[in-house]
């Protein structure tokens, strides 16, 4: 798993690490400048600056806690501290895992705009669920985009291997998840992935047209949808924060996918995610494959992060 994510992370690390040992080798001394220095090179990580100014004031205090005056041994103490921002709240670290049910349908609701990777991210989950021995289904419930149902047909029916309820294209998106629904309980499917419009012609409509999506899943199936994921790029750095924010205001997300993050020097939203918005990050794309996407895990993630500084410390 650490080695998954340390080389899926390389190039954020990449940044990152540099950054710091020029950081460190250029100051001999923790002074102020050292940490305005830091500051600036967190921010460029996309750590978020809320984050950011957090950390650096609690780095100050240990430094000062710790009487520390090497540069050398900060390093440790920044690792550290981004462990304990992601661990936060100890509930949402439980919250990791899917909330995939026993013995009962499980609605999953994919939402994000276009381009974020939404139709492979679903592929890439139906073929891990099915190789846990799940009956899985799809449903094309991206109405509006051109060719997003051919797309999710080409992921899900030939590389993957489940079938996919769909419409033609501009149909009625509650329709076909409704249509979805049936067909997953007449098959005593374990999981329906539901995808979902990622841009109409503004964000008021999406907005109502996903609430209208999750009205019907709610009157179908008691409880679901049993997660509404959102689907997040991270090479768009603060971007996704602000993504987030807008879709979090107008459906209860209850976990993120974060894609793309082996294509970014911008890892570090993923920190910035947790720590701003309380929303647990559930999945992480690290490759093109279809076994790139995996269970977010903290310590792998920092570790990812963090590998070449924190092996010059052991």
């Amino acid at each position: 798993m650490s080695d998954k994510y340390k080389e899926g992370l390389s190039k954020t690390r990449k940044s990152f690490s540099e950054k710091i040992n020029d950081l460190v080798a250029k100051y001999r001394k923790v002074d102020e400048e050292f940490f305005e220095d830091l500051e600036e090179v967190l921010i460029s990580a996309d750590v978020g600056v809320s984050t950011v100014m957090e950390l650096i004031e609690e780095l100050e205090m240990e430094v000062k806690r710790k009487n520390i005056k090497d540069t050398q041994e900060v390093k440790q103490v920044i690792s550290e501290k981004l462990v304990e921002i992601y661990q936060g709240a100890d509930e949402l670290d439980d919250n990791v895992a899917l909330n995939i049910q026993d013995n009962d349908l499980t609605v999953i609701l994919f939402v994000g705009v276009n381009g974020v990777g939404k139709t492979t991210t679903i592929g890439k989950l139906a073929y891990q669920l099915k190789s846990e021995g799940k009956e899985v289904l799809l449903t094309a419930g991206d109405t509006f985009r051109a060719g997003a149902i051919e797309q999710l047909n080409e992921w899900g029916g030939k590389r993957v291997g489940v079938d996919v309820i769909k419409h033609s294209e501009g149909s009625d998106p509650a329709a076909v998840i409704y249509d979805g629904i049936q067909a997953a309980k007449s098959r005593r499917a374990d999981v329906l992935l539901c995808d979902t419009a990622g841009r109409l012609q503004n964000k008021v409509n999406l907005m109502n047209e996903l609430s209208k999506v999750k009205r019907v899943i709610e009157r179908e199936v008691p409880n679901a949808p049993h997660e509404v994921l959102l689907v997040l790029d991270a090479t768009t750095g603060q971007n996704a924060l602000i993504q987030a924010k807008t879709f979090s205001q107008t459906t209860d997300v209850s976990g993120i996918v974060l894609t793309k993050l082996d294509g970014t020097a911008k890892g570090g939203i993923v920190l910035a995610i947790r720590k701003e918005l309380g929303i647990p990050v559930k999945l992480i794309g690290l490759g093109e494959k279809v076994t790139d996407l995996q269970i977010f895990d903290p310590h792998a993630f920092v570790y990812g992060l963090f590998a070449d500084m924190l092996e010059e410390d052991e």
